[in-house]
């Protein structure tokens, strides 16, 4: 099989890639999903809240992927479900297999990943305790009662207050359960305020900031868990140890980008974002291999998953075309003062339009806060934060017309008002 373009995953990243590239001019595209149905989490995503940003209006998980999918189907791009992608080598070569088609090879000129991410499980945590039936991660609770319809438990605890976590203890309590808790070992939620509010402080359920588990107790069915708070050091302090007890124990605990393929192909990866380094067309180290969405970073809203995922369409049509720009002079964005990471990390100034949009986390929760950027040593804006905390992605623009040609790098740092 020969394409153009070939996305892999169908998610919301993967959907808005491949209908940018069509949009852009390219009429042969490939999306490979592997799961049962385009989508990608959406799917089991049943709460609302989606599409503020892109369509102005409140929908859920499944009407948002579904406008997608629609646009995908009325301009005619091809697309396999239930298939799974072996191998990709560095001169785009697709090996991939399913149960229609059997073993296929596929080349192509420009790859786009989006493969999205994956939950961080128990065996990354190192839980103390017995390992009973009963624990599993926010995801896969959601899975199973949104889709499959089966119901995880009947007395809950949650450990970690990532979005998801914080989404299913609401749906555990409409569905019925008890949810005795949410532990969060930092001092500081991992979710969106928006969640906290909604999801916790509206059905009374206690967030634990500086708590985590300690033991596990069960054998053939969890009984309960030990819960005790942590210090500065995240060590947990003794004496406050507190017994739940519970059935069930969700785990939403962080997301780690889903980047096998990447790394075999051996595309150079950002160890703070655990994703692959982009350059502004977002278009890894490898030439013409781009990359968007939850595989780059993780993202809180997917309308900016859908915005990003767009600009590595478009380029990857511009790259098929021989239209992108290879620029001499690379700009590097840089860290500062505390910022987590910076994405894009590499930037060409030649291929920008109007502006450059660098998306961001903090890495503690700051208030009354300057957001600085500096082109080299010379700040070319700032912009006054009320309030940013780790849990939010932050985005900003910069007119092109602010960035000077010559620049080595562009660093993003926190000034406290006043410095």
């Amino acid at each position: 099989m020969n394409y153009d373009i070939v996305v892999i995953g169908g998610g919301p990243a993967g959907l808005a890639a491949a209908i940018e590239a069509r949009k852009n001019g390219i009429e042969s595209i490939l999306v490979i999903e592997r799961d049962r149905e385009l989508g990608g989490i959406l799917q089991q995503c049943i709460h609302n809240g989606f599409g503020l940003h892109e369509f102005n209006e409140e929908l859920t998980g499944p009407e948002y992927a579904d406008r997608f999918i629609k646009e995908l189907e009325d301009m005619g791009i091809d697309y396999k479900i239930d298939t799974m992608v072996l191998h990709v080598d560095n001169k785009k070569n697709i090996k991939a297999i399913n149960s229609n088609d059997g073993f296929m090879e596929i080349s192509t000129k420009a790859i786009i990943l989006s493969m999205g991410c994956r939950e961080r499980t128990r065996g990354a945590l190192a839980i103390p305790g017995s390992r009973p039936a009963g624990i599993l991660t926010a995801g896969t609770a959601q899975r199973y009662i949104n889709m499959e319809g089966y119901m995880v438990g009947k007395k809950a605890f949650i450990l970690g207050s990532g979005d998801i976590g914080l989404i299913m203890a609401r749906r555990l309590t409409l569905e019925g359960a008890k949810v005795l808790g949410v532990a969060e070992i930092m001092p500081y939620s991992g979710g969106l305020t928006r969640n906290i509010v909604q999801c916790l402080e509206d059905y009374d359920i206690p967030l634990f900031l500086s708590h985590t588990i300690i033991d596990i107790k069960g054998k053939d069915r969890l009984e309960g868990v030990w819960v005790a708070e942590v210090d500065d050091k995240r060590i947990p302090i003794k004496g406050t140890e507190k017994y739940y007890e519970c059935d069930t124990l969700l785990l939403s605990v962080g997301l780690i980008p889903e980047n096998e393929l990447s790394n075999n192909l051996g595309i150079k990866m950002d160890s703070r974002t655990q994703g692959p380094i982009v350059n502004e067309s977002m278009e890894t180290t490898i030439s013409g291999i781009f990359a968007c969405g939850n595989v780059v970073h993780v993202h809180d809203l997917v309308d900016y998953v859908t915005e990003e995922s767009r600009r590595a369409g478009k380029f990857a049509a511009k790259y098929v075309k021989g239209l992108i720009k290879n620029s001499e002079n690379i700009v590097k964005t840089n860290s500062g003062t505390g910022i987590g990471y910076i994405v894009p990390q590499i930037i060409r100034i030649e291929n920008i339009d109007k502006k450059l949009k660098l998306f961001m986390r903090v890495t503690d929760v700051y208030t009354n806060i300057k957001l600085i950027i500096k082109a080299d040593e010379n700040v070319i804006s700032q912009q006054k934060k009320k309030q940013l905390n780790p849990g939010e992605m932050e985005m900003v623009n910069i007119p092109l017309d602010k960035i000077p040609s010559d620049i080595a790098k562009i660093t993003v740092e926190l000034v406290k008002e006043g410095e």
